[in-house]
């Protein structure tokens, strides 16, 4: 396994991001298979000497080896612009970060293979959260942000549109990790800034999903009033996608039921079901919407049905569609619990 293959691999780009070379020949020997004497040809290095580094016995301290390493494990370019930072653990998007929203300085050419080639990590790495964890992949995520916000201001037009919507995909992804960590005004803040990259970029569905995700934010805070009124806005973005109002309108409808507006929560759910039927196919949604499949619609119809308390409902739409979630064990679990209070309530 060569080329840029391993490096899609969550762990060892997580690695590679703070600086954990020990850390970074392990995960590469894990994603490929190989050996330590297989290893030996591609970083120059004598198996006891790669032993050493793995186990801690040695540190890597020199210039000569990291590029070693470097070339040898042929680290995608965009991580090594990218960089290694401690502060890729810190949870708060720092100034510096901020003051990157902005349309190319100069009229230029950037390499959008290298931002096709990040956006491809970052649909593997969605996918992997059930499994790895959030927290596993913030400082990979993190260090891919900078690697895109740092390509803006080189390139300008459609390009630099491009490169927006990656950089806004990358900051809400950011935002929810840091709130499902209980970094509240963390994830504001990544909200805040990907909102930003969103409007500058007249990417209308990322604006929409942001604003989802406010609204998903105020309602688990305990204000399904404001909630309410930032789902209906999300729903209104002008020239939002069937896919990205319809889970809109499901944040809306449980926000309405959540405030005792039922009817009003059945309309929207309906709403949201039939937005739903209309992008069957994957390649007809966002990409962070790829979960939105006709199980995924069904599933939301059936909370909504839980949340108004018709619990018959509720209990008929989760058992028919809990077979699909076998491949994701979280959300598996979470609907098993809706599904066995609402036949206890029934």
């Amino acid at each position: 396994m060569g080329g840029r293959a391993p490096w899609t691999d969550v762990r060892l780009r997580a690695a590679w991001a703070r600086g954990d070379w020990a850390a970074v020949l392990r995960e590469y020997r894990r994603a490929t298979g190989l050996t330590q004497q297989a290893l030996e040809p591609l970083v120059g290095m004598a198996q006891p000497y790669i032993s050493a580094i793995e186990s801690g016995r040695r540190k890597v301290k020199t210039a000569a080896v990291r590029a070693r390493i470097t070339e040898g494990l042929n680290v995608p370019q965009e991580l090594i612009d990218a960089g290694q930072s401690d502060s890729y653990g810190r949870w708060e998007p720092s100034p510096e970060l901020r003051e990157r929203i902005a349309h190319g300085h100069r009229t230029g050419r950037t390499d959008l293979r290298t931002a096709d080639w990040i956006g491809e990590v970052l649909a593997t790495q969605r996918r992997a959260e059930d499994e790895v964890g959030g927290a596993d992949l913030w400082p990979v995520v993190r260090s891919q942000l900078d690697a895109v916000t740092r390509l803006i201001p080189g390139t300008s037009g459609e390009a630099a549109d491009r490169l927006m919507l990656l950089a806004a995909e990358h900051a809400h992804w950011l935002s929810w990790v840091a709130w499902q960590n209980q970094h509240r005004g963390a994830a504001l803040g990544w909200l805040d800034v990907a909102h930003g990259w969103a409007v500058d970029g007249n990417h209308t569905d990322m604006a929409s999903w942001v604003q989802r995700v406010r609204a998903f934010y105020s309602r688990q805070s305990g204000d399904p009033v404001r909630a309410l009124r930032t789902a209906e806005a999300a729903r209104h973005v002008t020239g939002a996608s069937p896919a990205a109002v319809a889970v809109a309108a499901h944040e809306a409808a449980i926000a309405a039921a959540a405030v005792g507006e039922r009817d009003r929560a059945r309309r929207l759910s309906d709403v949201a079901f039939i937005d739903a039927s209309r992008v069957p196919d994957e390649a007809d949604r966002p990409g962070w919407l790829y979960w939105l499949t006709p199980t995924r619609a069904q599933l939301q119809a059936a909370s909504v049905a839980y949340a108004c308390r018709d619990w018959r409902a509720a209990a008929e739409g989760i058992r028919a569609a809990l077979p699909e979630l076998e491949g994701y064990p979280r959300d598996r679990a979470h609907f098993q619990q809706r599904l066995d209070d609402a036949e206890r309530r029934i």
